[in-house]
């Protein structure tokens, strides 16, 4: 292994990539492969008074459709077990899948959906996180709009005392920033092809990042035990965490286990975009109290996370932020609380370093802050507070193999910059 160090390696799968010959969820074709389109909520909010599926099934072309009624199992999925696989109502997202066809072309299947009987009521939405915490706000779950953590409302993060941190503080510097909704836009969109197979397992050819997280789900949605799904994956054309969730494998794997046919479910780039699960938005606020030579005694942080309608990943979101917000700095006194809030929009999940990216961009921007406030370099600020071994972490960890300041140090040199030599000479070592 050691060997390989520093030298280029070929990526295992790479020539198959750029040669065109790598086999894709949407190349597999099979005889008599029906495909699949989805009714999803035209609205918000709001709840279904009437859902009649019957005449679309009679439509030449139309192998069958399936509603919350066909799903085998449990008709639940996510992390946090909260999300239908066909909502019966309420609606908590436009776009929302409420029933699905099978046809023999997309063309008929979209057809088919026009004739599905759909009669909902649209209700009051609430898309902006902190309307949605306001009391009287309207309910995205009946249980309300923010996530209930063992601790409470929000997910706490305490070290030392933080009020006594700021009466020892020359500076009390705040700052408010935010993050907004990313989406993943992967070369492959999502995509699932479901049959029978010749041992009468049910066959699921995925581009899934988490196949057995996502397995586990699977067998509980169909009822069957894991050894009865064949779950087909490993090639992915992008996720970057798209697809550590759930959106076409256990819709086609319903529809194969009804009609017994071979079926294809695919997203189009504009249902992609729309519907699937984001980086979701955060609102960041910071207090901070800093001594004139630079130390950072106190800091207090409130987040605000906007985890759509569904759990998803949000809470486990919060949890990772909330622990590793307050960054890779010695902080003698830390008060961190971190809030899920539900509004009516598609879920927010993963996207690369889910939670803690998002978390350093607003505390890096804060460090910033700090700097220019006290009229310190921003190269200084963060070499007087970062980690040395045996500090204590927010969480009171004891801190392990200490780095920051030799990273700070290669990475100043490495852009031309030349560090004064007190910096130059400093050690995660000692302080």
């Amino acid at each position: 292994m050691s060997d390989n160090v520093g030298k280029p390696i070929p990526r295992y799968d790479g020539v198959g990539h750029v040669s065109g010959t790598t086999t894709y969820v949407d190349d597999v074709q099979l005889p008599g492969m029906l495909y699949m389109k989805v009714l999803r909520s035209p609205v918000h909010k709001g709840v279904i008074h009437q859902l009649d599926v019957s005449p679309a099934e009679k439509m030449p072309g139309v192998a069958g459709a399936v509603t919350a009624k066909n799903v085998p199992g449990l008709n639940a999925y996510g992390m946090g077990g909260d999300q239908p696989v066909f909502s019966p109502g309420p609606i908590r997202y436009k776009g929302e899948v409420i029933a699905a066809v099978a046809a023999v072309d997309e063309d008929t299947a979209m057809e088919a959906l026009d004739q599905i009987q759909l009669d909902i009521e649209e209700e009051t939405p609430v898309f902006d996180p902190f309307e949605a915490m306001k009391e009287g706000a309207p309910l995205v779950r009946p249980e309300g709009n923010v996530f209930k953590f063992n601790s409470g409302m929000t997910r706490k993060v305490r070290l030392g005392d933080v009020e006594a941190g700021f009466k020892e503080a020359d500076f009390i510097i705040k700052g408010t920033y935010t993050n907004g909704v990313n989406d993943h836009a992967p070369m492959e969109t999502q995509a699932s092809v479901a049959y029978i197979d010749a041992t009468d397992r049910l066959a699921i050819h995925t581009c899934s990042q988490d196949l057995y997280f996502h397995l586990g789900m699977l067998s509980a949605i169909f009822g069957l035990p894991m050894n009865k799904i064949r779950y087909i994956g490993g090639t992915v054309g992008g996720g970057f965490g798209s697809k550590n969730d759930l959106h076409c494998d256990h819709i086609a794997g319903v529809m194969a286990l009804k009609i017994r046919k071979p079926v294809k479910y695919r997203l189009t780039r504009q249902e992609e975009t729309l519907f699937t699960t984001k980086r979701g938005a955060w609102t960041f606020q910071f207090k901070d109290g800093v001594k004139k030579d630079g130390r950072i005694v106190a800091r207090q942080i409130k987040t605000i996370h906007d985890s759509g309608a569904y759990n998803a990943m949000g809470n486990y979101v919060v949890d990772k932020n909330a622990i590793l917000i307050a960054g890779p700095f010695a902080i003698p006194n830390i008060w961190i609380d971190g809030i899920c809030v539900f509004t009516n929009k598609p879920p927010s999940s993963s996207q690369r370093g889910f939670g803690i990216i998002n978390g350093t961009s607003a505390e890096q921007l804060q460090m910033n802050r700090i700097a220019e406030v006290i009229g310190m370099d921003p190269w200084e600020i963060r070499f007087i507070n970062a980690w040395r071994e045996g500090d204590l972490g927010a969480t009171q960890f004891k801190v392990v193999a200490a780095g920051l300041i030799e990273a700070m140090q290669k990475a100043a040199a490495l852009a031309g910059i030349e560090l004064p030599a007190h910096l130059k000479t400093m050690s995660s070592q000692r302080r």
